[in-house]
């Protein structure tokens, strides 16, 4: 099997958008659900909805694959499922090397889904001595003094920083420097890096954030609706009466039935 530091995905030397790269994992999560409930062909329409975009997106997205369906059958799962996989280069053995090795670290070194997706824990890596030796999931936690050395050995070019922020830019260097070519950053902080190499941020205080912004306004609208609701209970107003001269004097503007 082909290692991450001799291949690379071909997506961008192809041309595919960003934006298009970013939804692939969404397809091929709902594709592989699909696969495992033996489904041989989906719609556009309900793959789309089963990855939350519109159908059209979809289309669109599939048409820089080389991959447009048959007209009233739709897309043949086992092969978009590997066509997505071998774009974003999941065909091939990803070893990935997580630095910092606390609750979040742990975590992520005993989850189980990497391993399916191509990606293989190469290295466990923490500035706390007392941590070297330590198994995390079947693997020993190595030193940081080492981390040069870690890396070559095991060939990784996927780095994930779970480390307090004030410890993230220095370990995201030492990375680079080691030939490390693209970054997970869990740190709440924001990384520089050289060009050629690839950060993605994961922040989950900024995720909750958002939800707590979309909390807020959905409460706001309730409270809205309640104080609509409150108003066409309430009793009509009646028309103060104007006066206007006529004829005859003064006359309201309101008659009465």
């Amino acid at each position: 099997m082909a290692t991450g530091r001799t291949h690379r995905p071909a997506t961008r030397s192809r041309g595919i958008p960003e934006a298009t790269v970013a939804r692939l994992p969404l397809y091929l999560r709902a594709l592989t659900a699909l696969s495992e409930r033996s489904v041989p062909t989906v719609s556009s329409e309900e793959l789309a909805a089963a990855a939350g975009v519109n159908s059209a997106k979809l289309r669109k997205d599939f048409s820089y694959l080389g991959s447009y369906g048959t007209r009233g059958v739709g897309y043949d799962v086992e092969y978009l499922v590997y066509q997505i996989s071998r774009e974003l280069g999941l065909t091939q053995d990803w070893p990935v090397a997580i630095v910092g090795i606390g609750n979040l670290g742990a975590a992520l070194a005993n989850y189980g889904g990497f391993a399916s997706r191509g990606f293989r824990v190469a290295a466990l890596i923490d500035a706390d001595p007392a941590m070297a030796g330590t198994p995390v999931a079947g693997i020993a936690v190595q030193h940081t003094d080492d981390l040069d050395r870690i890396i070559s050995d095991n060939g990784v070019s996927i780095g994930v920083i779970t480390t307090p922020p004030g410890a993230a830019q220095q370990v995201c260097d030492r990375l680079v420097a080691a030939g490390v070519t693209s970054i997970l950053n869990f740190a709440p902080t924001v990384l520089s890096v050289p060009e050629g190499v690839d950060v993605r941020k994961v922040d989950l205080s900024i995720e909750l954030q958002i939800l707590a912004f979309h909390e807020q306004r959905k409460a706001g609208e309730g409270a809205a609706a309640e104080g609509d609701e409150a108003a066409d209970d309430a009793p009509p107003m009646r028309a103060t009466p104007v006066s206007r001269k006529g004829p005859d004097g003064d006359m309201p503007a309101v008659m009465p039935a």
